[in-house]
C-alpha cells in the first residue's frame, strides 16, 4: 500500500485507502479494520495525505515530513488521547519548527493518531515522485492545457447527454 493512495474522509474517523473514484464519490478501504465501502462526495470530502501541509515558523511543510521526523525520533509517542500539553511537548522535541500558534492541539492529536494507524498498517511514508516534481518545478502551459482537456472530456460527455440548458440567454420580447 502506498502513501499516495491514503485519504482522510470528513465525518469518518481514521484513514482510508482510496481504491477507486467515481464522479459521485469513491470506494475506500479502512486501514484499521480493512472494511470497504462507497463514500459519497455529496456528504463527505476526501483529503489526500500528500496534499496536507503543516504550518511551521518558516514555511509550510508537507505532513509526510512531520511523519518522517516522528519515525526517526527516539522520543516516546504519546497516546492520541493524551492532554494537549503532553502532545505539544512531544512535537516541540520532535519537530520544533512547527508553528504552535497556528497548529491546534486537535490537529496534533490527529497527527499522532494517523501516525499510529500508518505504522500499524505498515505504510511506507514517502511522497510520490510526481508530487515532489510538481512542487519543485512548474509545468509548461501546453501540458496544463492537455491535462485540463483530458479531465474535462468525461464531464462534457455527461452534459451532452442531459437536457440542453440555456444560461444567460437574452429574452425575446413578443
Amino acid at each position: 500500500m502506498s502513501y499516495n493512495k491514503i485519504v482522510s474522509v470528513t465525518g469518518l474517523g481514521g484513514l482510508y485507502e482510496l481504491l477507486s473514484s467515481k464522479a459521485d464519490g469513491g470506494i475506500v478501504r479502512s486501514l484499521e479494520d480493512k472494511s470497504s465501502k462507497f463514500v459519497s462526495n455529496r456528504i463527505h470530502s476526501f483529503s489526500h495525505l500528500e496534499s496536507i501541509e503543516v504550518y511551521t515558523a518558516k514555511s509550510n511543510v508537507n505532513l509526510a515530513d512531520v511523519f518522517i521526523a516522528m519515525q526517526k525520533s527516539d522520543v516516546v509517542l504519546p497516546e492520541a488521547k493524551a492532554d494537549a500539553k503532553a502532545i505539544q511537548a512531544y512535537f516541540e522535541k520532535v519537530y520544533p519548527d512547527m508553528d504552535f500558534d497556528r497548529v491546534y492541539a486537535s490537529d496534533m492529536k490527529k497527527m499522532v493518531k494517523w501516525f499510529e494507524i500508518l505504522e500499524k498498517a505498515e505504510v511506507e511514508i514517502k511522497l510520490s515522485e510526481q508530487s515532489e516534481a510538481e512542487a519543485t518545478e512548474e509545468k509548461p502551459l501546453a501540458e496544463k492545457k492537455t491535462a485540463t482537456a483530458k479531465t474535462a472530456t468525461p464531464k462534457a460527455a455527461a452534459v451532452k447527454n442531459g437536457p440542453a440548458k440555456k444560461i444567460n440567454s437574452p429574452r425575446k420580447m413578443a
